[in-house]
């Protein structure tokens, strides 16, 4: 499953520019990739996983702003189209785990 989280946050003073930054870094050290500006995107193993990653954003979300998230299958998200530009490989993308004994 993925968990997308959309955000559009108010930078006009310095308190909220500082409001963006930190919930940024929040999402970032939560293990979220961005996607495109103000769009983030995490992989997880199953609705326990999800369940947490909602709690931890509902503690963290800044106090202004508009911020959304939405759950989708790996099936669904691979499913995307790309209308323009190309699918960024940069990061790993995948949810499989890595056992050593």
């Amino acid at each position: 499953m993925r968990v997308l989280v959309m955000f559009d946050l108010p930078v006009e003073t310095s308190l909220q520019r500082r409001h963006y930054r930190l919930f940024r870094k929040f999402l970032i050290n939560e293990g979220f990739v961005m996607m495109q500006e103000s769009i983030y995107s995490k992989v997880c193993l199953n609705m326990h996983s999800v369940s947490q990653v909602e709690l931890n954003l509902r503690k963290h979300k800044p106090p202004l702003g508009l911020v959304q998230f939405i759950v989708v299958t790996e099936r669904q998200f691979s499913g995307m189209k790309f209308l323009v530009g190309e699918k960024d490989n940069t990061y790993l993308e995948t949810d499989e785990r890595m056992v050593v004994l």
